[in-house]
């Protein structure tokens, strides 16, 4: 990230200054953003994403104040949290379309644009809490009149870290089942998107894959071979070395964080 520094005579209003200053990037950055595009929304998931491994530690408390309406997404910033062995929750503003949708308009110029806003609602995938990294979840109501700031606090503040186990991190060892299980499940899946992308062009409807429930996006450009190994080798050597899912688990994530490389 860029570094600003402030120089002058002591109380020559450097504060003041640098707080209209930040008050105008803060505003900037947030009104470039909407109106990023596919690519350039990928750069920002990464440059949130390395911001936050960056920051987070056994002694910081990190808060991550985006969409991240992709779970692929919310999967990987699970896993820096349990790299590090530190508790984590997710917090979801339960929030009906038409009624954010009137929010949005109220904000005038600083609101997103109709379209795009209709693209993300589109697109975002809902937290579940039977999924690791979306669990323990939050859910709060539009209509909420207080926030529950003591549960949240005993989330991440009072509740250890899981230890290491089958479905959190740390994989045993001796789980080669569970290494064989990886390697296999992703390369059927990443074999069926070259195959389905060959027979139906690209930018069709979202692609069945084998093992996985959740369905690949096609996206508007051929996906060649190498890339999706690179993504594939990407994913394995992560979870070989941070995190051991469930088996059951393993098509859903990879797809996930498929759908989340190929934006």
């Amino acid at each position: 990230m860029p570094l600003i520094i402030i120089s002058g005579y002591p109380s020559s209003g450097k504060t003041q200054r640098v707080n209209v200053i930040k008050e105008y990037l803060a505003e900037r950055v947030e009104k470039e953003s909407k109106s990023l595009h596919a690519r350039e929304e990928k750069k920002a998931r990464g440059a949130l994403l390395s911001a936050v491994e960056r920051c987070l530690s056994k002694d910081d408390i990190v808060i991550a104040d985006a969409l991240n309406y992709i779970k692929g997404f919310r999967y990987q910033l699970y896993c820096i949290a349990r790299g590090i062995g530190t508790p984590h929750c997710v917090i979801q503003t339960g929030v009906p379309i038409d009624v954010a949708k009137e929010w949005n308009k109220d904000r005038g110029s600083e609101g997103y644009d109709e379209t795009v806003f209709d693209e993300l609602v589109t697109r975002y995938e809902e937290p579940e809490e039977r999924n690791r990294w979306d669990s323990p979840l939050f859910i709060l109501l539009h209509d909420d009149k207080e926030i529950p700031v003591d549960k949240i606090w005993d989330a991440v503040i009072l509740k250890k870290a899981l230890p290491p186990n089958k479905s959190t991190i740390s994989k045993p060892v001796s789980s080669t089942n569970y290494v064989y299980e990886l390697d296999k499940i992703t390369l059927d899946i990443i074999n069926a998107f070259v195959d389905t992308q060959k027979e139906v062009g690209t930018g069709g409807l979202p692609m069945s894959v084998p093992r996985s429930s959740t369905k690949v996006i096609n996206p508007c450009r051929t996906i060649t071979l190498s890339e999706l190994r690179r993504i594939r080798k990407q994913f394995i050597i992560y979870n070989k070395q941070s995190t051991t899912l469930d088996i059951n688990l393993i098509g859903n994530v990879f797809v996930g964080y498929l759908n989340s490389a190929l934006e």
